[in-house]
Order: C-alpha cells, then structure tokens, then sequence
C-alpha cells in the first residue's frame, strides 16, 4: 500500500488546529486525504495539499487564493504571514513552511517499506545515483532524483514522489555548506549512505577538505543504526571525518592497483581491477571470484563509482550475475559523448562534460580526454566557488592538461584564477584565451581534424553547452552517450 497522507496527520504533526476562517474545524469531521504535497502554484491540482514557500524573490503565500481556485484540499501557512488567506481554504499554521515540508516528507518517508539509498560527495554524485538506480533494477521499481533534485526542496520533492509497489529509493543529496546534508538525512532518515569522494568544490564557503569531509559525514546522521555507509578506499580525512559520527557498518572499495589504501588505512572489502587496465565503454570490472561487469560509463572514476553502486546492490540483495547487461541514463552535460557526423567537424569526437566542475572532476574528465585515441583538444573554463585556494587549484589543473599532452586547449573567460592555469599550460601547442563560448568555435574550426577528441569542461555558469550546437550545426552528431552493454 502507498503512503498517505490526511489533514488530521498535519493537526498531529505540528499539534496545531485545522483553521478556517481563523478558526479552529472540528477535524474528526474531516476524512480529507492529499493527493499529493505541492510547492508550485502552476502545478496545483484539486485534491493537493500546498506548501507555500519563500525566496529572495518571491513568497509562495501569494497565491493562496490559486490553491483554493483549483481545489487543493488544504495548505501549509506561516506564523508570520501577514496577507490575506482566502475564506474557503484549510489550513495549518507552522513556524517556518520549509522546515514543515521537510517533516512532511518524513512522515511519508516513514511509510515506505522499501530501503532509501542517500548519496553525496564533491563529485559524481549524479553518475554514482544513476549507477546505483541502474544496479537495483533487477528488485522492482526503482524512485530515484531526477535532474538537480539534491536541496532542501528537492530531496523532500522526491520523497512525496515515492509510491508503491517500490523496491527502492535513491536520493542525491548536495550541499554548499555545513549542516545543510544533515537537515537532508533528518528528512529522508536513509537505509544506506554513499560518499563518493571529498574533494575542493565550494571549500571557498567552507574552508579546507576536513570541513568538507565533515559537512559530507553528515549524511549519517539519521542513517538507520543497522545501515551501511559505502565510501571509497584510501582517504585518511574521509576515515577520520566518518568515524567521528558512525559506529556502524562500513563498505569500502578500491580499483586494483592505483586505488589500493596505504598500510594505516582500514583495508577495501570490494576491490576490483580494469580488464587491460582500460576504462572505456564495454571494458569489463574483474573480481577476484571470476566474476565480471561491464562498463556502462567510461573513465577510471567511473569505475570506482560503479563499485560504489555494486556494494549498495550487494547490501540490498542484488546478485552480480543480475548485472552483466546495466543501462544508464545520465542529464545532459555529464558523460556525454557526441560523434559529429556532418559539417567541417565530421569525425570529430566532443566529450561533453560541460554540466558543471569541481577540481577533482576537472582532472578526471582530463584523464578521460587522455585515454581516447588521435590528437587531444580541450575547452575549459573557470570552476567556481573556490575561495582563497582558487588560483592553486586552476594552476594544477592547466599543469596537468599540460602533462598530459594536449595538442590543443582553449580557456573561455577573464577571471583572475584563469591566469594561473594558463601559465601552468604554456607547453601545450595551442593555447588560448577567449572571452566566450562563441570565439573558442572560431579557433576549433581552425584546430580540429577528423578523428580528433574534444572535452569541454568547466562550471554551469561558462555555459560551456553553447559550443555544441555551434560545432555540431543543426540535426549534426550521432550521440553515442548511454550505450547499452
């Protein structure tokens, strides 16, 4: 049976009166159940419940009257609004709307009999969530995050989405700062807890990687005392962040070889190594049983991140010989991989991870450029939210573009951290500097030949995606990304 959700479950809740007309209604009248909790105005229908919310921008309390328009059964009010609440509408006073919607959503959580599986990191998060969707499916139907669902609206959203029959749960769950990942575990009360990695993206707001490796143990704070926490092998700051909050169970996994913890470091439980030490599409995961897996995602970090998802499906009951065959479906800009196959550019190859950066992520996609065949190019631009420590962090990345042999690379924008990794790249061939998407395509009609790679990579806000339709024209490019195996 699905979880449900009725007026007098909000009188008992916050223990205060359903109100009409500001005054108290006799609730064991009242047999209203929701159809569903909603935040949006324009996406109320009859029989919802409304959780008016509030922005820099906007107050959700505005539109009181559409909820009664369309029917909503009842609404969420703030103590202190001071506007008009229209006369026919049921309502429930709380002390703040957002904090009530997250309670909500426990109280639905707490109805669900299947496992919800909570998943955070400076990195892969999205890739780890859609790994782990993917490796449950053999259990039945899967919910999980859709898109950036991973905030304090977005992870009670998916918890009210929830509806049986359902044989899990999967939450992404970011953050900017301290105790924002802990509000998200209070809400959603996880089964199991997977940290992905703790690197440098917004240690401008937070400071060092131990605040971060803090702000990310914070997911186990209303992990269920049986629960497991999955982490990668081999991070003393993780170890010691983890076990300042958690007693229980731990998982951790390595990739042979390269990813192996030194002697003083707790020993990896899940361990696999690369067929041929390569990390492409269809390249297999080898256990020491005989078994393997093949790759859905390519790249080394994605490796490491499906093991991340095979210890959550081992934990709930998902044999590996159920796995042989996984589909994987990530939001654009992430692992996307486009053949262009008309225009001046046919043949070309862009790696499309042009979604958003972190540091860590940034040497990632560079090593993901670095395994591919024919010559090499990049378009990178600025990763945001680095604090005092950006300059640092942009330097190593251009070092390491450098390293690794790029025939070509093009840095979009003008901020001050660009410099560092431009000076840090001085021996690529071809190098420069443009102040928009545009120019680089200038350049890259220039540079590109047939059988080429390009990556592009860099923070949301370079909006380095206006490049793809500009290289590729119109109807251009067989999109490869999500291959079957």
């Amino acid at each position: 049976m699905s979880p449900s959700l009725c007026i007098q479950d909000l009188a008992e809740l916050f223990d205060q009166p359903v109100q009409r007309h500001s005054s108290p209604l006799d609730i064991g009248t009242l047999e209203w159940s929701f159809e569903q909790v909603c935040t949006d105005s324009r996406s109320l229908q009859a029989g919802d419940l409304f959780v008016p919310l509030r922005g820099e921008r906007f107050d959700g309390h505005d539109y009181l009257g559409a909820a009664v328009a369309v029917g909503a059964a009842g609404a969420l009010v703030a103590r202190d609004w001071r506007g008009h609440i229209p006369e026919h509408l049921a309502y429930v006073i709380v002390e703040d709307t957002l904090d009530a919607y997250q309670e909500v959503a426990l109280l639905w959580r707490r109805q669900l009999k299947a496992p919800v599986v909570a998943v955070t990191g400076s990195a892969g998060k999205t890739s780890t969530r859609e790994l782990i969707k993917a490796c449950l499916q053999p259990l039945g139907a899967v919910e999980a995050s859709i898109g950036n669902e991973n905030n304090d609206i977005g992870v009670p959203r998916t918890l009210l989405r929830a509806r049986e029959p359902l044989a899990a749960l999967v939450l992404e769950m970011g953050m900017r700062g301290l105790g924002e990942i802990e509000r998200l575990s209070r809400c959603s009360a996880p089964s199991v807890a997977v940290i992905t990695n703790v690197g440098t993206a917004h240690i401008g707001r937070l400071g060092s990687r131990e605040a971060i490796a803090t702000a990310k143990c914070e997911i186990c704070v209303a992990l269920h005392p049986e629960g497991l926490v999955v982490i990668p092998a081999g991070d003393p700051l993780l170890e010691a962040a983890l076990a300042r909050v958690w007693r229980g169970r731990v998982v951790r996994v390595a990739l042979a070889a390269r990813d192996f913890p030194t002697a003083d470091l707790p020993a990896a439980q899940l361990v696999a190594e690369l067929q041929n030490g390569s990390a492409i599409v269809g390249s297999e995961l080898l256990f020491s049983d005989g078994s393997s897996i093949n790759l859905p995602l390519e790249g080394r970090h994605n490796a490491l991140n499906l093991l991340l998802a095979l210890a959550v499906a081992e934990e709930l009951g998902v044999p590996r010989s159920a796995l042989t065959r996984l589909q994987v479906a990530l939001p654009g800009g992430r692992a996307r991989r486009i053949v262009l196959d008309q225009g001046p550019l046919a043949g070309v190859t862009l790696l499309d991870e042009s979604y958003n950066a972190s540091p860590e992520a940034m040497l990632a996609a560079l090593e993901l450029l670095h395994s591919q065949g024919g010559r090499r190019f990049a378009v990178l631009g600025s990763m945001l939210e680095l604090g005092d420590q950006s300059a640092g962090l942009h330097r190593q990345v251009g070092a390491r573009a450098a390293a690794l042999g790029l025939d070509g690379l093009v840095v979009v924008g003008d901020r001050p951290e660009l410099d560092a990794l431009m000076e840090a790249a001085t021996t690529v061939p071809l190098l420069q500097q443009v102040a928009q998407p545009e120019t680089a395509a200038e350049l890259l009609f220039d540079w590109l030949e047939p059988g080429d790679h390009l990556l592009l990579k860099a923070s949301r806000g370079v909006a380095l995606e206006r490049l793809i339709p500009l290289l590729s024209g119109p109807g251009a490019g067989t999109d490869a990304t999500n291959a079957r195996y």
